[in-house]
Formats: structure tokens, sequence, C-alpha cells
């Protein structure tokens, strides 16, 4: 049996969600510059859709993100490492691609919180 996804649709949204985690992924990068587990997560979720590696291998990916997640400082990190673990489930449940755009834009709405000067006033 070929791990190659049947679904177009599916693939799809492998690939976006990618898309949508590696916006967010320096984030985490900048905070853990040794750890490639979310880097990992995101390059299985693009060899799954090009039918290079097989559902156990992206849904491995997937948690060792998570586990990244968990592990990570400060909340903008975590949130970027999650997008990354939702990129690589994908491959199994396509309703994951939702929570990957979710953190990724979590993510990004706490960095950019971070990096606002507070007001006086």
């Amino acid at each position: 049996m070929s791990p190659f996804p049947a679904d177009p649709a599916h693939r799809a949204l492998a690939l976006a969600a990618a898309d949508e985690a590696e916006q967010v992924l320096p984030l985490f990068e900048a905070a853990c510059p040794t750890d490639s587990r979310p880097r990992e997560a995101i390059e299985a979720a693009r060899a799954w859709a090009r039918g290079e590696i097989t559902v156990p291998v992206a849904r491995a990916a997937a948690f060792a993100a998570h586990a990244a997640a968990r592990e990570g400082p400060g909340e903008a990190a975590k949130a970027a490492a999650r997008a990354a673990g939702h990129a690589a489930a994908t491959a199994h449940v396509p309703a994951h691609a939702p929570h990957a755009a979710a953190y990724a834009r979590r993510a990004a709405e706490l960095s950019a919180a971070a990096s606002v000067p507070p007001r006086r006033g």
C-alpha cells in the first residue's frame, strides 16, 4: 500500500497547515534554537502530502512537536510548536488543519502583544 494520500483535498490541507505553521516557526526557534521537533513536524506534513512518509511517521512527528510545546518557554513559542504539531497531525485527520492555523494565529498575536510597549497615561 502506498503512503500517498488519495484525496487531493487532504493533501492540500496538510500543505496549507504546514505553510501556516512555518510562518510562526521562527518564534519557537528563537526561543529553542537547538530543538528541531517543530520544524521536523512541518517537514513531515509536507513529506506525507508528497507520499514520502506514512501517516504513523507523520503522527510521531506531530507528537514530538507537541512535546516540544509542553517543554518550551514562552506562550508564543509554545503556540508555534503546537501549530507545527497540528500541521503534521493533519496527515492523520484533516480536522487538525484549522487547529494549525489557529495556533499560528495565536502565536503571532502573542508575539505582537509582547512587542508592544506599555501605554503611558
